[in-house]
């Protein structure tokens, strides 16, 4: 049983000290979980004062909501949650954070797919959620500046008077934050045409593990120096936190039109995926997605879908109308050249929007049909989109659960979700399998293991695959340049030698497979 502490407070509400009863001597267990108590107790002895009573929680009962991301099969309780309401107050937590050299976690609104905000078991998780403030719509310059926790849709409904929008749109944009955006440097459908977060932000704010002020790039076009800004965004909180964000902001198209194009083979799709770009053709967004996963989504939403595709692909045109009527008759002929079986063109923006529909929610729809599923995240070259495809058909037969498949398929970013029931343990071991080849199987194929949700926990053993050891060591180099302690994010994206020397030998003898090490349901 853990000790039970007496608190002192100077004022109502604030522990000012924690007091440990005399305990007898322990044993090895009770010994590794009193050490526990007593760290937390000097964390939470050092923080009360820094922050209100109420933006401090280390309760397992207020705590136990932050132990994981959307990566729901790996968690952790941290021991502190820390909820900084001023900048002053994140700044003052990391410098006690780093002088007790206690790991921290920056954690947005845990959309995140990779386990990117796991907390460390004898770590802090510092939440930015109260930083939800859109501080400045900028219409002439066409940049908005936010805080770390604004959602990314609350951006372009923020836009939305000045005839601008935030390009960038994950599926989850109506609840993903910014900062997480910047730390995962993610995507959505509209991203091939216009960019990922990192064409789409100029200045990003932040501190370092010493609680000292930094800023990346600048709200001019370009900033001097180093291109420090696309070091930051993607990095997965692993070198700043930050609090603060420049954006850059977009007209909106006077027109929008989507074609659904349907094909009796996914070799035809993809092929036409490439087509359309060596074509000269740059859609608004370019999207495919498999049978399984049609048939997923029009029983959820009644997108309108055709049921007996064996792919379909979404290609959008924006602009002007003379533009998109001239965009959409070339795409619909090569997509016709290609093989297509039918073409349907959205009549009307409610149309074009049942269409987006269905893709924007792919996820949720995989969670009628299926008790758990895990969402994977790979690229390869446009060109191997259908072999990619065909060998994850045929995993599914390897390891027996089913896969439906989303892509991103104009810049090849897979989002394969493998179907499973997470209270049989057999079935989670096989989906980290299933999930694994994909991910070296894209490597294999020319392509990296992550496009857009980012490397976290999930991704750690195939990234022995694709890096070298000296590779990995340029990337502790830079983790060491900005953080010396280790603390920020500690145990993410980067393995470590020890990790892929370990995962070199389970391939060898296909031993268990991808994280013996990481907690669990």
């Amino acid at each position: 049983m853990l000790p039970q502490f007496r608190i002192q407070t100077s004022h109502p509400g604030m522990p000012a000290q924690l007091l440990r009863p005399h305990t007898p001597p322990a044993l090895p267990d009770q010994a590794e979980r009193l050490a526990r108590a007593e760290r937390q107790a000097a964390v939470v002895q050092a923080l009360a004062p820094l922050l209100p009573a109420h933006a401090l929680l280390w309760h397992a009962e207020d705590t136990i909501p932050y132990e994981c991301d959307g990566l729901t099969a790996y968690r952790e309780r941290p021991m502190v949650v820390a909820l900084p309401e001023t900048e002053a107050q994140v700044a003052a937590v990391l410098k006690a954070c780093h002088a007790l050299d206690v790991p921290v976690v920056a954690r947005g609104a845990g959309t995140g797919l990779s386990g990117g905000a796991m907390p460390h078991a004898r770590g802090v998780v510092l939440s930015l959620a109260k930083f939800n403030r859109i501080l400045r719509v900028d219409p002439r310059s066409r940049t908005a500046t936010v805080q770390a926790g604004v959602r990314n849709l609350a951006i372009s409904e923020a836009a939305a008077p000045h005839g601008l929008y935030y390009a960038p749109d994950p599926s989850s944009q109506i609840a993903c934050t910014i900062g997480g955006n910047v730390a995962e440097n993610s995507g959505g459908v509209h991203c091939l045409k216009y960019g990922l977060t990192i064409h789409n932000v100029l200045q990003v704010r932040g501190f370092t593990i010493e609680g000292e002020p930094i800023t990346f790039g600048g709200e001019a076009l370009d900033a001097p120096g180093l291109d420090l800004l696309s070091l930051v965004v993607g990095s997965e909180g692993m070198l700043a936190v930050t609090v603060e964000v420049v954006v850059r902001l977009v007209p909106k198209p006077q027109l929008a039109r989507c074609i659904m194009a349907s094909f009796d083979d996914v070799r035809k799709a993809g092929d036409a995926v490439a087509a359309v770009i060596a074509a000269g053709i740059i859609p608004a967004g370019l999207e495919m997605m498999d049978k399984p996963m049609t048939a997923a989504v029009e029983d959820f939403v009644r997108a309108g879908y055709d049921l007996s595709a064996e792919a379909i692909l979404l290609c959008e045109s924006d602009g002007t109308p003379e533009e998109v009527a001239e965009e959409i008759e070339r795409m619909s002929a090569v997509l016709r050249g290609c093989g297509a079986t039918a073409i349907a063109v959205s009549r009307d923006e409610a149309e074009r929007l049942r269409f987006w529909s269905g893709r924007k929610n792919a996820f949720p729809a995989s969670g009628r049909i299926s008790p758990d599923y895990m969402c994977m995240d790979s690229t390869i070259p446009r060109k191997r989109l259908a072999d990619i495809l065909l060998a994850i058909q045929a995993m599914e037969t390897t390891y027996g659960l089913r896969c439906a498949n989303v892509f991103h398929a104009g810049d090849g970013n897979l989002h394969p979700l493998i179907l499973f029931d997470a209270n049989d343990p057999d079935q989670l071991q096989r989906c980290e399998r299933f999930g694994a080849d994909i991910l070296e199987t894209s490597v294999a194929m020319g392509g990296t293991v992550t496009g857009e949700h980012g490397v976290g926990v999930e991704k750690l053993n195939s990234m022995c695959v694709q890096f070298s050891t000296e590779e990995n060591e340029q990337m502790f180099g830079i983790k060491r340049a900005f953080d010396a302690k280790g603390l920020l994010n500690p145990g993410k994206v980067i393995p470590t030698l020890q990790r892929c020397a370990e995962y070199g030998r389970l391939l060898v003898r296909g031993g268990q497979l991808p994280h013996p090490d990481l907690p669990r349901f």
